[in-house]
Protein backbone atom coordinates (compact mmCIF):
# COMPACT_ATOMS: atom_id res chain seq x y z
CA UNK A 1 0.00 0.00 0.00
CA UNK A 2 2.86 2.38 0.73
CA UNK A 3 4.19 2.26 -2.81
CA UNK A 4 0.71 2.46 -4.29
CA UNK A 5 0.10 5.70 -2.38
CA UNK A 6 3.47 7.12 -3.38
CA UNK A 7 2.83 6.24 -7.03
CA UNK A 8 -0.19 8.55 -6.96
CA UNK A 9 2.27 11.46 -6.92
CA UNK A 10 3.25 10.44 -10.44
CA UNK A 11 -0.38 10.03 -11.50
CA UNK A 12 -1.28 13.56 -10.41
CA UNK A 13 1.96 14.95 -11.86
CA UNK A 14 1.23 13.44 -15.28
CA UNK A 15 -2.16 15.18 -15.24
CA UNK A 16 -1.05 18.48 -13.71
CA UNK A 17 1.94 19.11 -15.97
CA UNK A 18 0.14 19.28 -19.34
CA UNK A 19 -2.97 20.79 -17.73
CA UNK A 20 -0.88 23.65 -16.31
CA UNK A 21 0.72 24.25 -19.70
CA UNK A 22 -2.70 24.39 -21.34
CA UNK A 23 -3.96 26.79 -18.67
CA UNK A 24 -1.31 29.35 -19.61
CA UNK A 25 -2.81 29.75 -23.06
CA UNK A 26 -6.37 29.44 -21.79
CA UNK A 27 -5.86 32.22 -19.24
CA UNK A 28 -4.51 34.56 -21.89
CA UNK A 29 -7.30 33.60 -24.29
CA UNK A 30 -10.09 34.48 -21.86
CA UNK A 31 -8.22 37.43 -20.35
CA UNK A 32 -7.92 35.90 -16.88
CA UNK A 33 -4.56 37.37 -15.97
CA UNK A 34 -3.06 39.03 -12.91
CA UNK A 35 -2.15 42.52 -14.08
CA UNK A 36 0.32 44.68 -12.14
CA UNK A 37 -2.45 46.96 -10.87
CA UNK A 38 -5.03 44.26 -10.08
CA UNK A 39 -3.91 42.99 -6.64
CA UNK A 40 -2.11 44.90 -3.93
CA UNK A 41 -0.27 41.88 -2.57
CA UNK A 42 1.37 40.92 -5.87
CA UNK A 43 4.79 42.42 -6.50
CA UNK A 44 5.71 40.79 -9.80
CA UNK A 45 4.64 43.56 -12.16
CA UNK A 46 3.80 41.22 -15.08
CA UNK A 47 0.53 40.08 -16.64
CA UNK A 48 0.39 36.36 -15.77
CA UNK A 49 -2.48 33.91 -16.29
CA UNK A 50 -4.23 33.06 -13.00
CA UNK A 51 -5.84 29.86 -14.25
CA UNK A 52 -3.32 27.41 -12.75
CA UNK A 53 -5.76 26.50 -9.99
CA UNK A 54 -7.83 24.58 -12.52
CA UNK A 55 -4.87 22.31 -13.28
CA UNK A 56 -4.30 21.70 -9.56
CA UNK A 57 -7.98 20.97 -8.99
CA UNK A 58 -8.27 18.57 -11.95
CA UNK A 59 -5.08 16.68 -11.03
CA UNK A 60 -6.22 16.37 -7.41
CA UNK A 61 -9.91 15.58 -7.75
CA UNK A 62 -9.84 13.68 -11.05
CA UNK A 63 -7.82 10.66 -9.83
CA UNK A 64 -9.66 10.70 -6.50
CA UNK A 65 -13.01 10.50 -8.26
CA UNK A 66 -11.71 7.76 -10.55
CA UNK A 67 -10.41 5.81 -7.55
CA UNK A 68 -13.77 6.00 -5.77
CA UNK A 69 -15.52 4.74 -8.90
CA UNK A 70 -12.98 1.93 -9.34
CA UNK A 71 -13.30 0.77 -5.74
CA UNK A 72 -17.04 0.36 -6.15
CA UNK A 73 -17.51 -0.70 -9.76
CA UNK A 74 -14.45 -2.67 -10.83
CA UNK A 75 -14.84 -6.42 -10.53
CA UNK A 76 -12.77 -7.90 -7.71
CA UNK A 77 -11.08 -10.27 -10.16
CA UNK A 78 -9.52 -7.25 -11.84
CA UNK A 79 -8.09 -6.12 -8.51
CA UNK A 80 -6.77 -9.64 -7.94
CA UNK A 81 -5.02 -9.63 -11.30
CA UNK A 82 -3.60 -6.10 -11.29
CA UNK A 83 -3.30 -4.72 -7.74
CA UNK A 84 -3.59 -7.72 -5.45
CA UNK A 85 -2.17 -5.86 -2.44
CA UNK A 86 -5.20 -3.54 -2.49
CA UNK A 87 -7.80 -6.29 -2.18
CA UNK A 88 -7.71 -6.58 1.66
CA UNK A 89 -8.15 -2.81 1.91
CA UNK A 90 -11.14 -2.49 -0.44
CA UNK A 91 -13.80 -2.68 2.34
CA UNK A 92 -12.04 0.05 4.29
CA UNK A 93 -11.64 2.20 1.19
CA UNK A 94 -15.34 1.82 0.42
CA UNK A 95 -16.14 3.04 3.92
CA UNK A 96 -14.23 6.24 3.10
CA UNK A 97 -16.47 7.00 0.09
CA UNK A 98 -18.80 9.48 1.88
CA UNK A 99 -15.77 11.36 3.21
CA UNK A 100 -14.12 11.37 -0.22
CA UNK A 101 -17.28 12.70 -1.87
CA UNK A 102 -17.64 15.35 0.83
CA UNK A 103 -14.06 16.51 0.37
CA UNK A 104 -14.43 16.64 -3.42
CA UNK A 105 -17.64 18.68 -3.14
CA UNK A 106 -15.96 21.07 -0.71
CA UNK A 107 -12.96 21.46 -3.02
CA UNK A 108 -15.29 22.11 -5.95
CA UNK A 109 -17.06 24.85 -3.98
CA UNK A 110 -13.74 26.48 -3.09
CA UNK A 111 -12.49 26.23 -6.67
CA UNK A 112 -15.64 27.83 -8.07
CA UNK A 113 -15.50 30.57 -5.42
CA UNK A 114 -11.87 31.29 -6.25
CA UNK A 115 -12.46 31.14 -9.99
CA UNK A 116 -15.30 33.69 -9.75
CA UNK A 117 -13.12 35.89 -7.55
CA UNK A 118 -10.30 35.74 -10.09
CA UNK A 119 -12.68 36.59 -12.94
CA UNK A 120 -14.99 39.21 -11.48
CA UNK A 121 -14.07 39.74 -7.85
CA UNK A 122 -15.94 38.60 -4.76
CA UNK A 123 -16.29 40.69 -1.61
CA UNK A 124 -14.21 39.63 1.37
CA UNK A 125 -17.34 39.09 3.47
CA UNK A 126 -18.91 36.75 0.89
CA UNK A 127 -15.66 34.78 0.58
CA UNK A 128 -15.41 34.39 4.34
CA UNK A 129 -19.05 33.35 4.71
CA UNK A 130 -18.64 30.76 1.95
CA UNK A 131 -15.53 29.36 3.63
CA UNK A 132 -17.30 29.12 6.98
CA UNK A 133 -20.29 27.37 5.39
CA UNK A 134 -18.07 24.79 3.67
CA UNK A 135 -16.11 24.26 6.90
CA UNK A 136 -19.32 23.73 8.91
CA UNK A 137 -20.59 21.18 6.39
CA UNK A 138 -17.29 19.28 6.49
CA UNK A 139 -17.20 19.26 10.29
CA UNK A 140 -20.86 18.47 10.97
CA UNK A 141 -21.93 16.31 8.02
CA UNK A 142 -18.67 14.54 7.16
CA UNK A 143 -17.10 14.55 10.64
CA UNK A 144 -13.92 16.33 9.54
CA UNK A 145 -13.12 17.37 13.09
CA UNK A 146 -10.10 17.85 15.26
CA UNK A 147 -10.02 16.93 18.97
CA UNK A 148 -12.46 14.00 18.81
CA UNK A 149 -11.41 13.11 22.36
CA UNK A 150 -13.45 16.10 23.61
CA UNK A 151 -16.64 14.14 22.82
CA UNK A 152 -15.93 11.81 25.74
CA UNK A 153 -14.28 14.09 28.28
CA UNK A 154 -16.61 17.07 28.64
CA UNK A 155 -20.19 18.26 28.19
CA UNK A 156 -20.48 20.12 24.91
CA UNK A 157 -17.26 18.52 23.70
CA UNK A 158 -18.70 17.79 20.26
CA UNK A 159 -19.77 21.41 19.79
CA UNK A 160 -16.36 22.69 20.91
CA UNK A 161 -14.66 20.25 18.54
CA UNK A 162 -16.80 21.50 15.65
CA UNK A 163 -16.10 25.13 16.56
CA UNK A 164 -12.33 24.59 16.70
CA UNK A 165 -12.40 22.57 13.49
CA UNK A 166 -14.31 25.25 11.57
CA UNK A 167 -11.90 27.89 12.82
CA UNK A 168 -8.93 25.75 11.82
CA UNK A 169 -10.27 25.05 8.32
CA UNK A 170 -11.01 28.72 7.67
CA UNK A 171 -7.63 29.81 9.10
CA UNK A 172 -5.55 27.39 7.03
CA UNK A 173 -7.56 28.09 3.88
CA UNK A 174 -6.89 31.81 4.27
CA UNK A 175 -3.28 31.30 5.33
CA UNK A 176 -2.43 29.50 2.09
CA UNK A 177 -4.49 32.00 0.11
CA UNK A 178 -2.54 34.89 1.62
CA UNK A 179 0.77 33.08 1.15
CA UNK A 180 0.24 33.08 -2.60
CA UNK A 181 2.11 36.35 -3.11
CA UNK A 182 5.39 35.39 -4.82
CA UNK A 183 6.44 33.01 -7.55
CA UNK A 184 6.52 29.43 -6.27
CA UNK A 185 5.78 30.36 -2.66
CA UNK A 186 2.37 28.94 -1.76
CA UNK A 187 2.70 25.85 -3.97
CA UNK A 188 6.19 25.11 -2.63
CA UNK A 189 5.15 25.47 1.00
CA UNK A 190 2.09 23.36 0.27
CA UNK A 191 4.28 20.64 -1.26
CA UNK A 192 6.52 20.57 1.82
CA UNK A 193 3.55 20.41 4.20
CA UNK A 194 1.78 17.73 2.18
CA UNK A 195 5.00 15.68 2.04
CA UNK A 196 5.30 15.73 5.82
CA UNK A 197 1.65 14.73 6.20
CA UNK A 198 2.25 11.96 3.66
CA UNK A 199 5.12 10.57 5.73
CA UNK A 200 3.03 10.70 8.91
CA UNK A 201 0.00 9.01 7.34
CA UNK A 202 2.09 6.27 5.74
CA UNK A 203 3.69 5.52 9.10
CA UNK A 204 0.22 5.36 10.69
CA UNK A 205 -1.29 3.26 7.90
CA UNK A 206 -3.87 5.92 6.99
CA UNK A 207 -4.11 4.96 3.35
CA UNK A 208 -6.95 7.25 2.28
CA UNK A 209 -5.34 10.37 3.74
CA UNK A 210 -1.96 9.30 2.38
CA UNK A 211 -3.47 8.99 -1.09
CA UNK A 212 -4.95 12.48 -0.77
CA UNK A 213 -1.53 13.83 0.27
CA UNK A 214 0.18 12.13 -2.67
CA UNK A 215 -2.33 13.50 -5.17
CA UNK A 216 -1.91 17.01 -3.75
CA UNK A 217 1.88 16.75 -3.99
CA UNK A 218 1.75 15.60 -7.61
CA UNK A 219 -0.74 18.28 -8.62
CA UNK A 220 1.44 20.99 -7.03
CA UNK A 221 4.69 19.71 -8.55
CA UNK A 222 3.24 19.82 -12.06
CA UNK A 223 2.02 23.36 -11.46
CA UNK A 224 5.34 24.44 -9.92
CA UNK A 225 7.16 23.77 -13.19
CA UNK A 226 5.39 26.85 -14.55
CA UNK A 227 5.16 28.78 -11.28
CA UNK A 228 8.80 28.88 -10.18
CA UNK A 229 10.57 32.24 -10.74
CA UNK A 230 9.99 33.75 -13.20
CA UNK A 231 6.45 32.40 -13.16
CA UNK A 232 4.46 31.83 -16.33
CA UNK A 233 1.35 30.79 -14.45
CA UNK A 234 -0.36 31.66 -11.16
CA UNK A 235 -2.77 29.42 -9.27
CA UNK A 236 -5.09 32.32 -8.47
CA UNK A 237 -7.69 32.08 -5.73
CA UNK A 238 -9.12 29.13 -7.65
CA UNK A 239 -5.98 27.23 -6.67
CA UNK A 240 -4.94 28.76 -3.36
CA UNK A 241 -8.35 28.14 -1.77
CA UNK A 242 -8.25 24.53 -2.98
CA UNK A 243 -4.72 24.14 -1.61
CA UNK A 244 -5.63 25.67 1.74
CA UNK A 245 -8.76 23.59 2.19
CA UNK A 246 -6.89 20.42 1.18
CA UNK A 247 -4.18 21.01 3.78
CA UNK A 248 -6.76 21.88 6.43
CA UNK A 249 -8.66 18.63 5.83
CA UNK A 250 -5.47 16.57 5.61
CA UNK A 251 -4.12 18.04 8.84
CA UNK A 252 -7.35 17.18 10.67
CA UNK A 253 -7.61 13.65 9.30
CA UNK A 254 -3.92 12.96 10.01
CA UNK A 255 -4.64 13.27 13.74
CA UNK A 256 -7.92 11.34 13.53
CA UNK A 257 -6.12 8.04 14.13
CA UNK A 258 -2.84 7.57 15.97
CA UNK A 259 -0.61 4.56 15.49
CA UNK A 260 1.71 5.92 18.13
CA UNK A 261 3.27 2.79 19.48
CA UNK A 262 2.92 4.34 22.95
CA UNK A 263 1.08 2.00 25.30
CA UNK A 264 -0.05 2.14 28.92
CA UNK A 265 -0.80 5.34 30.85
CA UNK A 266 1.03 7.54 28.34
CA UNK A 267 -1.12 6.48 25.36
CA UNK A 268 -4.02 8.88 25.97
CA UNK A 269 -1.61 11.71 26.72
CA UNK A 270 0.23 11.08 23.47
CA UNK A 271 -3.03 11.06 21.52
CA UNK A 272 -3.76 14.50 22.99
CA UNK A 273 -0.35 15.97 22.18
CA UNK A 274 -0.35 14.48 18.70
CA UNK A 275 -3.78 15.93 17.93
CA UNK A 276 -2.80 19.37 19.26
CA UNK A 277 0.76 19.72 18.00
CA UNK A 278 0.91 17.86 14.67
CA UNK A 279 -1.17 20.39 12.65
CA UNK A 280 0.44 23.36 14.41
CA UNK A 281 4.00 22.21 13.75
CA UNK A 282 3.46 21.47 10.07
CA UNK A 283 1.53 24.69 9.41
CA UNK A 284 3.56 26.93 11.75
CA UNK A 285 5.05 29.19 9.06
CA UNK A 286 1.81 29.83 7.12
CA UNK A 287 0.10 30.55 10.45
CA UNK A 288 2.93 32.90 11.43
CA UNK A 289 2.45 34.78 8.17
CA UNK A 290 -1.32 34.94 8.67
CA UNK A 291 -1.18 36.13 12.28
CA UNK A 292 1.62 38.65 11.72
CA UNK A 293 -0.14 40.19 8.72
CA UNK A 294 -3.42 40.48 10.64
CA UNK A 295 -1.62 42.19 13.54
CA UNK A 296 0.12 44.61 11.17
CA UNK A 297 -3.20 45.51 9.56
CA UNK A 298 -4.93 45.95 12.91
CA UNK A 299 -2.20 48.27 14.18
CA UNK A 300 -2.25 50.25 10.93
CA UNK A 301 -6.05 50.44 10.92
CA UNK A 302 -6.29 48.66 7.56
CA UNK A 303 -9.03 46.32 6.33
CA UNK A 304 -8.18 42.78 7.43
CA UNK A 305 -9.24 41.14 4.16
CA UNK A 306 -7.59 43.52 1.66
CA UNK A 307 -4.28 42.39 0.18
CA UNK A 308 -1.07 44.31 0.83
CA UNK A 309 2.71 43.86 0.76
CA UNK A 310 3.24 43.19 4.46
CA UNK A 311 3.51 39.42 4.28
CA UNK A 312 6.52 37.55 5.66
CA UNK A 313 8.02 37.16 2.20
CA UNK A 314 7.55 40.86 1.42
CA UNK A 315 9.19 41.83 4.70
CA UNK A 316 12.18 39.63 3.88
CA UNK A 317 12.57 41.41 0.53
CA UNK A 318 12.49 44.77 2.30
CA UNK A 319 15.32 43.44 4.48
CA UNK A 320 17.47 43.09 1.38
CA UNK A 321 16.77 39.58 0.11
CA UNK A 322 15.91 38.90 -3.49
CA UNK A 323 12.46 37.45 -4.12
CA UNK A 324 13.82 33.95 -4.91
CA UNK A 325 15.94 34.10 -1.75
CA UNK A 326 12.92 35.14 0.32
CA UNK A 327 10.96 32.20 -1.08
CA UNK A 328 13.83 29.85 -0.17
CA UNK A 329 13.89 31.21 3.40
CA UNK A 330 10.17 30.47 3.77
CA UNK A 331 10.74 26.99 2.31
CA UNK A 332 13.54 26.23 4.77
CA UNK A 333 11.61 27.62 7.74
CA UNK A 334 8.63 25.46 6.79
CA UNK A 335 10.86 22.41 6.44
CA UNK A 336 12.47 23.08 9.83
CA UNK A 337 9.15 23.34 11.67
CA UNK A 338 7.12 20.78 9.73
CA UNK A 339 9.49 17.80 9.83
CA UNK A 340 9.34 17.81 13.63
CA UNK A 341 5.75 16.63 13.37
CA UNK A 342 6.72 13.27 11.86
CA UNK A 343 8.34 12.02 15.07
CA UNK A 344 5.48 13.04 17.38
CA UNK A 345 3.79 9.60 17.41
CA UNK A 346 6.79 8.00 19.15
CA UNK A 347 7.22 10.72 21.79
CA UNK A 348 5.61 11.05 25.21
CA UNK A 349 4.15 14.28 26.56
CA UNK A 350 7.28 16.05 27.79
CA UNK A 351 9.25 15.06 24.69
CA UNK A 352 6.48 16.45 22.49
CA UNK A 353 6.65 19.71 24.41
CA UNK A 354 10.40 19.88 23.77
CA UNK A 355 9.74 19.54 20.05
CA UNK A 356 7.10 22.27 20.27
CA UNK A 357 9.62 24.46 22.08
CA UNK A 358 12.13 23.88 19.29
CA UNK A 359 9.60 25.00 16.69
CA UNK A 360 8.69 28.07 18.74
CA UNK A 361 12.40 28.87 18.89
CA UNK A 362 12.58 28.81 15.09
CA UNK A 363 9.61 31.18 14.88
CA UNK A 364 11.22 33.34 17.56
CA UNK A 365 14.41 33.59 15.52
CA UNK A 366 12.37 34.72 12.51
CA UNK A 367 10.65 37.39 14.60
CA UNK A 368 13.96 38.67 16.00
CA UNK A 369 15.60 38.76 12.57
CA UNK A 370 12.67 40.78 11.24
CA UNK A 371 12.98 43.32 14.05
CA UNK A 372 16.74 43.92 13.72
Amino acid sequence: MTWICISLIGVALIISLPASWLMIGFGRLVGQVDRPESQNHKVDGRAIATTGGAAIFIALVGPLLAAVAAVWFLDQSIWQDWVRSLVPHLPGLRQQTPLALGIMMALLCMHILGWVDDRRGVSAVVKLMAQVLVAVLLAVVFDVRIFHFLDQFMVGGWFLSVLVSVGWIVAITNAMNMLDNMDGLSAGVGTIAASVFLAATLLNGQWFVAALCALLIGSLLGFLVFNMPPARLYMGDGGSLVLGLSLAVISIRTTYYVGSGVEGPNAASMDFWYAVLMPLLVMAVPLYDLISVILIRVVAGQHLMVGDQNHFSHRLVRRGLTKPAAVCVVYLATLATATAGVILPVLNGWQAMLVAGQVLSVIGVLVLLERT
